[in-house]
């Protein structure tokens, strides 16, 4: 980011930005594309064409050279806006896989094979980065081509999905795609009418919007927090992002278990207190050891936390509803999204302090306990259970 941005005051402001506008678009097509991928029975079909997207856009930002903002902030928008569009649809597979009280455990393994190949992704970034620096590359130099090993990874590892996922719904008759969208709007509509009767279920996509503004903060600015306050070096960085992917793999197959003994509620409430504290933490750190150390708690935090928070809105969507709901879902996170990184780009920019942004955060997480209190549960999961496409 710097060295595209060119080291400017605004390189912070600028990146949250360029995220806010993907998470923008995902916010106004979600809810649509969920509607539809339930429909026609097309949610692999739609989660090709997304993931294939986001490879083209993400290898294409090793051309991005120093100065050219609007190509990389035109690729970043692209890239994140359909890795976005591909996670809410893998998500609304969730209910097909699993009985409801192995929800959280499978969701859980999900989150926690998605941060294994996160850490395997970096590792080899390291890799490469430690080899060209050390025959005389730059790392401004070398950081570009980390794209193209991220993009060729995350190919590599859809195509088990692509290969042996099937659906589990047989498609609608439908004669064109204006007729889909139609179908999409229908179905949206009449979904925010209801919403009276999933009270729960958007009590809780109120709750997911709020404490998920934080997590974004932490999952998009960590690295500038680690350069700019703490003077850490690409390769630093890097092991630093290392750490928190080890710990988000542990944190959220761990608490997998935790939630199917406890319950959601309780599991996304612990996590939350945990969030807090390390915001806190982050903001008072004075050394790149105990940055380690709240990386590792960031870590555990950010995979438990959203690990339980889509299985909880699994268990509370009606069967025959849950494209839909998880593009409310994914709606509710990439709200946050806007929100998060653009509050905390304007703190930074204002205040001149990263330190004083990354504590503002801890505002969205006592914010998403609060709402998170007149959640009911088992409430919740028999109005799911109750409803029918025919009521």
């Amino acid at each position: 980011m710097n060295v595209v941005a060119e080291n400017r005051p605004s390189a912070t402001l600028l990146w949250t930005l360029a995220l806010s506008c993907s998470y923008l678009v995902v916010l106004l097509t979600a809810p649509i594309l969920g509607a539809i991928a339930d429909y026609s029975a097309s949610k692999k079909r739609f989660l090709v064409w997304t993931t294939t997207a986001c490879v083209i856009a993400t290898g294409s930002l090793a051309f991005v050279g120093p100065g050219q903002i609007w190509l990389g902030a035109i690729l970043i928008i692209l890239s994140n806006t359909f890795y976005a569009a591909g996670e809410n649809l893998i998500a609304a597979f969730l209910p097909e896989l699993a009985p409801p009280e192995e929800m959280g455990k499978l969701s859980g393994y999900g989150w926690a094979w998605g941060y294994i190949g996160g850490l395997v992704a970096l590792a080899l970034c390291l890799v490469y980065l430690q080899w060209a620096t050390g025959r005389g590359m730059t790392e401004a130099a070398a950081v570009p081509h980390t794209t193209l090993i991220t993009a060729a990874l995350f190919g590599l590892a859809a195509l088990p999905t692509f290969l042996w996922l099937r659906e589990r719904r047989e498609e609608a008759e439908i004669a064109s795609m204006r007729e889909y969208i139609g179908v999409g709007f229908e179905r949206l509509t009449r979904t925010v009418r209801e919403a009276r009767q999933f009270e729960d279920l958007f009590r809780l996509l109120l709750c997911i919007t709020a404490y998920s503004a934080g997590i974004t903060v932490v999952s998009t600015v960590a690295g500038v927090y680690a350069q700019q306050v703490l003077a850490m070096t690409q390769i630093e960085t890097i092991s630093l992002l290392v750490v928190v992917n080890v710990a988000a793999a542990i944190g959220a197959f761990a608490f997998g278990f935790v939630q199917d003994r406890l319950g959601s509620k309780k599991t996304i409430a612990a996590t939350l207190l945990l969030w807090t504290a390390t915001a806190i933490a982050a903001a008072l750190i004075q050394s790149k050891f105990q940055l380690f150390i709240v990386g590792n708690m960031a870590g555990i935090a950010i995979g438990s936390s959203q690990s339980a928070g889509r299985a909880m809105i699994a268990l509370l969507s009606p069967p025959t509803k849950t494209g839909e709901f998880f593009g409310l879902w994914g709606m509710a996170v990439k709200a946050a999204s806007i929100v998060g990184p653009v509050t905390y780009g304007l703190t930074n920019y204002v205040s001149g302090s990263h330190r004083v942004a990354v504590l503002v955060t801890t505002v969205f997480f006592l914010g998403g306990l609060a709402l998170l209190i007149p959640v009911d549960e088992e409430r919740g999961r028999r109005a799911a259970l109750a409803y029918s496409d025919s009521d």
